[in-house]
């Protein structure tokens, strides 16, 4: 099970500290005072995954585990629900991304999904991007305007 959520970072594992977890976390989100906060290891990208907890993991721990599994060289992998939009983008076997935005429609979501492929310098339609979450029909339409295809994992 996975929940959206913008409280989320991806840390190089040389610079984190168990100890820490909660200030690493608030550097990069605004906690409130009741978040709990929990880490997971991804050894894969020699990195943790810092998080604030309800029951669920966020879904960019499921985006990453997911991303071995893509055999494109241009690995783009999102999810969009509860308004945030999981991104996760590699080259290869590169990761260069990982990271939640608040986008409060799909629209939203797109243009950050434009913003981090380009600023990657990747060409879109040259490249598939792959959604975890669902679709609708004019939701991919959209998708297919900009990229090679859509697919859905």
């Amino acid at each position: 099970m996975s929940r959206h959520s913008c409280k989320v970072a991806l840390v190089p594992s040389a610079f984190f500290d168990r100890t820490s977890v909660r200030d690493i976390l608030s550097r990069t989100v605004r906690l409130d005072q009741e978040d709990k906060v929990e880490c997971i290891g991804l050894p894969e990208f020699s990195a943790e995954l810092v998080y604030s907890i309800s029951e669920d993991r966020p879904e960019l721990y499921y985006l990453l585990k997911k991303l071995p599994e893509i055999t494109d060289y241009n690995k783009i992998l999102a999810s969009y629900g509860d308004g945030v939009l999981s991104l996760v983008i590699a080259q290869g076997g590169n990761l260069l991304l990982a990271n939640a935005f608040e986008a409060a429609d799909f629209t939203t979501a797109e243009y950050f999904l434009f913003m981090a492929v380009r600023k990657l310098q990747m060409n879109p339609e040259q490249s598939a991007v792959h959604f975890m979450s669902g679709l609708t029909g004019d939701e991919e339409m959209s998708l297919y305007r900009y990229f090679k295809s859509v697919e859905k994992i």
